[in-house]
Order: C-alpha cells, then structure tokens, then sequence
C-alpha cells in the first residue's frame, strides 16, 4: 500500500556539487514544488533573460535520467518563455543566481503523458531536478 507524501525529496551537497537525491516513502505530491536548498544573492532570473545552470534530474524514486555535472559543463537557455518543460519556467524564474532549487515536477508540468522514453522517462513520470543556477544574462 502507498501513502500519500509528506515531505519532499532531500538533496545531498552544497551549491557547486553534484547532487544525490533521497526520495520518501509515498507518492509524489500533487503540483508543482519548489525547495530553496540554498539561497543566492546575485541577481534576479527574469522571465525573458538566459539562466545558466547545472541539475541533475531523476523520476520520482527512480533513476537519473540526466545531469550535467558528469558532462562538467553548465547549459544555458532562455528561461520563462515555454523554451523548456513548464515546471522550469515556473519555479526558476524569481530565483536568484547562487540558489540551489530541489523542484518536484508532476507530468503536467514536465514531459506529460508521452513521457520521453529514450531519455528513461515514462509517461506520467513526476521529474525532480536539483538545480543550481550559476549565472543569468
């Protein structure tokens, strides 16, 4: 039997490191979640700007689908403007450069009921991601 959530996944590491997630017992909540880790004091992520970023991302209680960290270099996309999946959007626009984000992504907000299978990821998977953002322009 599962039991609903109580508390959101945990993420080892500081800003800078390559992250691990621990998920809890129970499902994923319902909505999208956003957990300050650590918080930056550069500037603000506007909607519109470019975000320069490392994350590691992983499906509920599964496996990693994809991390920058091994890769060792940062990506950067426009942020806020439907570029990427719409959790993204949603819970890294207001953050500010320095912070290290944990979000819980349900399918709505991420890669939906087709998933991305290639990837690892099953449609209807709940993503979370540990995302520091390093940089905005």
């Amino acid at each position: 039997m599962r039991y609903p959530v109580t508390t959101l996944p945990t993420a080892t590491g500081s800003f800078g490191d390559k992250p691990e997630i621990t998920f809890p017992e129970g499902d994923a909540p319902t909505g999208l979640q956003v957990q300050v880790l650590a918080e930056g004091d550069g500037p603000v992520v506007d909607a519109g700007r470019t975000i320069v970023v490392n994350y590691l991302g992983q499906t509920w209680g599964g496996d990693v689908f994809d991390n920058s960290w091994d890769r060792g270099q940062t990506i950067d996309f426009p942020i806020g403007v439907g570029a990427v999946i719409g959790g993204w959007d949603k819970g890294l626009v207001g953050r500010n450069v320095g912070d290290r984000v944990l979000l819980s992504i349900p399918a709505e907000h991420g890669y939906g009921s087709r998933g991305v299978p290639q990837a690892g990821i099953p449609g209807g998977a709940t993503l979370v991601f540990v995302v520091d953002v390093v940089g905005v322009r």
